[in-house]
């Protein structure tokens, strides 16, 4: 990538670290990957990040994954509008992992209002991309997405 790679390494790792911190499944992370154009979705969050990085982070998977990380950190089913609701909470999580670790660093950024993405979309428009994939044990994937604008 050729935007500031510490800048990007810094975000990659402050959302990797957030999400260990959040997510209370163990996983296995497989290896960044470049996104080349623009990508698919038929369900996740999106939340966009301000300051000396611009870009969205946009976290994707089956409705199902969302579902049991869900259940394993409140003990209970959730569907359909308490799944959104928590679906967008935990990349607000997340990011706002990402967001403090980044401060620690010393670079200023901030996150906005996480969006909820539901049914066949595509997401383009962005100048750089990154993708990883969380490998949740007895559950399955949620990939990471960091779009840079």
């Amino acid at each position: 990538m050729n935007q500031n790679s510490n800048s990007v390494t810094k975000l990659l790792n402050g959302t990797l670290s957030s999400i260990k911190t959040v997510v209370p499944i163990n996983y296995q992370m497989e290896k960044p990957r470049i996104l080349y154009e623009e990508f698919f979705l038929s369900f996740g969050v999106l939340v966009g990040i301000t300051g000396d990085i611009k870009g969205k982070l946009v976290f994707t998977g089956d409705p199902t994954i969302f579902e049991a990380i869900g259940e394993k950190m409140y003990g209970m089913s959730l569907e359909g509008e308490m799944l959104l609701s928590f679906s967008g909470e935990l990349g607000n999580m997340i990011a706002g992992g990402m967001s403090t670790k980044i401060a620690e660093s010393g670079m200023d950024i901030d996150i906005t209002t996480p969006t909820i993405l539901q049914g066949e979309t595509t997401l383009s428009g962005y100048k750089q991309a990154l993708a990883i994939a969380a490998n949740f044990e007895n559950i399955g994937f949620m990939n990471t997405n960091l779009l840079l604008d």
